[in-house]
């Protein structure tokens, strides 16, 4: 019986890798599609822009009304049917977004609500309610 001889190093004796490479390129595939992306919960931050020129409002107008339905703006008497045109004299002079209706405990409802319509469409944002009591 002859026996074979062992080659030292002329074999060419290689691992193929591409089976190996498919199966990596696979599992990052799966990871991929499989992970999920959480979006957090929060709260939304609204921050004020760094180049704001705000000015800063004056004083809030002041309206009383008296329990006999008597309004005052500013210390003068103001009829009812006149309250639109004074608000608008008094933004023009003033900067200001709000007013405080000062009204007695037994006024009537009917005018508070009136003068509140009234600085509304006279331009007034905010519009607060105060009542004294007797």
């Amino acid at each position: 019986m002859k026996r074979k001889k062992h080659t030292s190093g002329d074999d060419d004796a290689q691992i193929d890798m591409t089976p190996m490479l498919d199966i990596v390129f696979i599992m990052l595939i799966f990871f991929i599609v499989t992970t999920s992306f959480v979006k957090e919960k929060g709260l939304e931050v609204n921050r004020p822009k760094d180049n704001q020129n705000v000015t800063k409002p004056s004083k809030a107008l002041s309206i009383q009304i008296d329990e006999f339905g008597k309004i005052r703006m500013n210390g003068r008497d103001v009829d009812i049917r006149r309250v639109v045109a004074n608000i608008q004299t008094y933004l023009a002079e003033n900067i200001t977004d709000a007013a405080a209706i000062q009204a007695h405990a037994d006024t009537e409802h009917g005018i508070v609500v009136e003068v509140m319509n009234q600085a509304k469409e006279a331009g007034i944002e905010k519009v607060s309610v105060l009542v004294k009591g007797q």
